[in-house]
């Protein structure tokens, strides 16, 4: 029963955080959202940020878990990268407003990483990115490039679709039909 109260807290955190939008929430509203009184929530996480911090990092060891079991798929490159867009795109939908709350952390606080260990998975992952470079099925860069650019072109307009809607006068489902073509785009300009 108390496991599965804490989960039902961090549940609904998760989605008053990164699926509403409501980083600013306080510990009363996640209480009265998840239907436990403040005090539970407090006996579980004693503060609002050790929930968002747990919250959040189980959320961010999710998608590193995923996008590692991607890299590490035995396919072709083509494929692995396919995967991977997948993958991405499916957690920033799940939760749109999670990459805008690490911006807010990295800008206003004295940001550090916690795990400071690099993936091992990302780290193999360069290096096939330099060796389909040198294979010339891809435009020869720093490979750090090659994958700052492909998380810009996933992240960025989910992080900006309010805006974006309203620029181009989109309902939502256009606009998440907009994003499913995000992946065939990304495909032809990363690809030679």
């Amino acid at each position: 029963m108390e496991k599965a109260t804490e989960e039902l807290i961090k549940e609904t955190a998760k989605d008053i955080f990164f699926k509403q939008g409501n980083l600013h929430a306080t510990t009363q509203d996640i209480a009265d959202a998840a239907g436990v009184n403040r005090s539970l929530l407090n006996y579980y996480f004693r503060s609002r940020d050790l929930l968002f911090e747990q919250v959040y990092n189980e959320a961010v060891q999710s998608k590193r878990s995923q996008l590692d079991e991607a890299l590490d798929a035995d396919l072709p490159f083509r494929e692995k990268v396919e995967r991977f867009i997948d993958v991405y795109l499916r957690d920033m939908r799940k939760y749109p407003f999670k990459e805008a709350f690490l911006i807010s952390e990295i800008n206003h606080k004295d940001f550090v990483l916690k795990n400071k260990k690099k993936s091992a998975k990302l780290i193999s992952f360069l290096d096939e990115i330099a060796a389909e470079m040198k294979k010339g099925t891809i435009r020869t860069m720093d490979p750090m490039h090659f994958l700052v650019n492909l998380f810009s072109m996933l992240s960025y307009p989910i992080i900006m679709s309010p805006l974006y809607q309203q620029l181009f006068n989109l309902s939502h489902t256009r606009y998440e039909n907009f994003i499913d073509e995000r992946k065939d785009i990304i495909l032809q300009s990363i690809f030679i």
